[in-house]
């Protein structure tokens, strides 16, 4: 997939005024990228992952792409509680598949959000995984957990044929608390 694709996968679920958000597990950013494509100037991201170099990998990229953005990046595990503001929204993009006990990093990310926030998930469409991805979710998987830990209607956004998995789509749920 390319920055094309990225924007496209997450590009219904972004709200376009200005906001806070948060890239949970953001790697080299592919999707760090394409929210800050995607959000008014003036918006601030944080982008939230535990390697090190893939956030300096990230930076590099932002500052050639985006020079003007607003992201600060954290070295953290998004499974543990973090110091982040109020946010508009959160995207998990291909994070989520790593954890096998999902409740408690939903909690968390419904704690990050103000009420009518937004969580974008973007996973691959299968209920079994392999090595690299070892605990993906069927859209139909995620509704149902996204419903049990309290998040709004699941709405599918948009999905794309994957070579890794046949399929990974991105779904959008609000937050009503």
């Amino acid at each position: 997939m390319n920055h094309t694709d990225h924007v496209n996968l997450i590009r219904t679920g972004v709200s376009p005024s200005n906001g806070t958000w948060a890239d949970l597990g953001s790697g080299e950013g592919a999707f760090t990228l394409a929210l800050v494509d995607l959000l008014p100037e003036g918006s601030t991201i944080f982008s939230i992952d535990r390697d090190s170099r893939a956030l300096d990998a990230q930076r590099t990229a932002m500052q050639r792409q985006f020079p003007a953005s607003k992201v600060t990046y954290q070295m953290a595990d998004f499974t543990q509680k973090l110091a982040l503001p109020p946010l508009d929204g959160v995207i998990m993009a291909n994070s989520l598949h790593f954890v096998n006990d999902k409740a408690p990093v939903l909690e968390l990310v419904r704690g990050y959000l103000k009420p009518g926030g937004r969580l974008i998930l973007v996973e691959y469409n299968i209920d079994h995984g392999n090595t690299w991805v070892p605990y993906p979710m069927s859209f139909e998987t995620w509704a149902a957990l996204a419903k049990q830990n309290g998040f709004a209607e699941t709405r599918k956004l948009s999905a794309r044929p994957s070579r890794f998995l046949g399929e990974i789509y991105s779904a959008l749920n609000i937050n009503e608390a």
